[in-house]
C-alpha cells in the first residue's frame, strides 16, 4: 500500500493526532472562548450528528433484530456490567499509578455505550447475525443516556467532576435523543437525500469529533496538561485501552460459548459487547465533563480503545469469515 492510499485509509486517525498536536502548540485556537469558538459544536454539532444516527436507523432491521433476548442479554451486561466490574478490578490493581484525571477517562470508558456503525460493519464482515447487532448496538446507544452518567457518577463520584445526574440525563436527552427521535421520525421523507449522500454524510460525525477532540485538549493544554503529565500518560493510556479490550474479547467469547449461541449470534454478541463508541463518547464527554479542566485526559482511554478495537475486531471479523467459508 502507498503513502497515499494509506493516509486516504487513514486519515481519520490522522486527523484526530493533528487536534492534538495543533491543540498542544496553539490551545488559543480552540479553547472554550477562543479564536475558533469551538464551544458552538459541543451543542449543535452533537445534535447534528445524532439527528443523522436517527436518519440512519432501519426500523425494520431492529425489529428483525429484536427476538434473540439471549444476545441481547449478554451485550447489554458486557457493556453496562462487565465493563465497569472490571473497571474496580483495573483500579484495585494500578490506580496507584494512574493520575486522577485518567482514572475518570477510565471510569468514563468502561460507562460508554456501544457503537452502531463499526459493530455492524464488522457483524458483516464475519457473517454474523446483522439484525441482532443493529438492535443491540442502537438499544445500547439509548439505554447510555441514562446508564452513563449514572455509572460515571457511582463509580467515579460527582465530586464536581460531572454534572448532577438528573441535569446530565436531561442534557442528553435535548442533545441526543431528541435529535435521534427526530431523524427516525422524518426518516421516511429524508431517507432519498440520505442513501443519495450518504457517503459524504458518513462524514459529518468524523468531522464534529475531530473538532471536539480539539476543543477538549485546547482547554486542557491551556490549563496545564503537558506541563503537569508527560509521554508517560499516553503510555498509560494506551496499555490500560488495550488490557480492558483484551478482556473484554475473551470473557464475551467465552460467555457465549458457555450460553451456546450459535456462531453468527456469537459474533453479533462479541463484537456489540466489546466495542465502545467514540463517535458518542468524545460528545457526551464535553457535555458531562464540559466544565473540568482535563477533559483531554478523561477522553485519552476512549481515543485509543477506538483505534484499537477497530485493528483487533478487524482481524477477528477476518477469522470468523474464513472459518464460516471453511476456508
Amino acid at each position: 500500500m502507498g503513502i497515499r492510499s494509506w493516509v486516504r485509509k487513514e486519515w481519520f486517525l490522522l486527523a484526530l493526532v493533528g487536534a492534538v498536536a495543533l491543540a498542544s502548540a496553539w490551545p488559543e485556537l480552540g479553547r472554550s472562548g477562543g479564536w475558533l469558538r469551538l464551544e458552538v459544536v459541543s451543542n449543535w454539532g452533537v445534535a447534528l450528528v445524532f439527528f443523522l444516527t436517527g436518519l440512519g436507523l432501519s426500523a425494520a432491521a431492529l425489529r428483525d433484530g429484536a427476538l434473540k433476548w439471549r444476545v441481547h442479554v449478554l451485550v447489554q451486561l458486557s457493556t453496562y456490567a462487565l465493563f465497569p466490574l472490571l473497571w474496580w478490578g483495573f483500579t484495585a490493581l494500578f490506580g496507584r499509578w494512574l493520575p486522577p484525571d485518567l482514572a475518570l477517562g477510565f471510569a468514563y470508558l468502561c460507562a460508554l455505550p456501544s457503537t452502531i456503525s463499526s459493530s455492524v460493519a464488522m457483524t458483516v464482515l464475519a457473517k454474523g447475525n446483522v439484525p441482532a447487532a443493529i438492535f443491540n448496538a442502537s438499544v445500547s446507544s439509548l439505554l447510555g443516556i441514562v446508564l452513563t452518567p449514572l455509572l460515571v457518577a457511582v463509580m467515579a463520584g460527582t465530586s464536581g467532576a460531572t454534572l448532577p445526574f438528573g441535569e446530565a440525563v436531561w442534557k442528553l436527552t435535548q442533545l441526543l435523543l431528541l435529535p435521534l427521535v427526530a431523524g427516525q421520525l422524518l426518516r421516511p421523507l429524508l431517507l432519498g437525500f440520505y442513501t443519495r449522500h450518504k457517503s459524504r454524510i458518513s462524514l459529518v460525525d468524523r468531522w464534529v469529533i475531530i473538532l471536539l477532540v480539539l476543543s477538549a485538549f485546547s482547554d486542557s493544554v491551556a490549563s496545564g496538561l503537558w506541563r503537569d503529565h508527560g509521554a508517560e500518560l499516553l503510555v498509560k493510556a494506551a496499555l490500560g485501552a488495550a488490557l480492558f479490550l483484551a478482556t473484554v474479547v475473551l470473557l464475551s467469547r467465552l460467555a457465549a460459548r458457555a450460553m451456546g449461541l450459535p456462531v453468527e449470534d456469537e459474533i453479533a454478541a462479541v463484537f456489540c459487547g466489546s466495542k465502545k463508541t467514540l463517535a458518542s463518547g468524545v460528545p457526551m464527554a464535553k457535555l458531562l465533563f464540559g466544565a473540568h479542566p482535563a477533559v483531554g485526559v478523561i477522553v485519552l482511554p476512549i481515543m485509543f480503545y477506538h483505534q484499537l478495537q477497530l485493528i483487533l475486531c478487524s482481524w477477528l471479523a477476518q477469522r470468523y469469515a474464513a472459518r464460516a467459508s471453511g476456508a
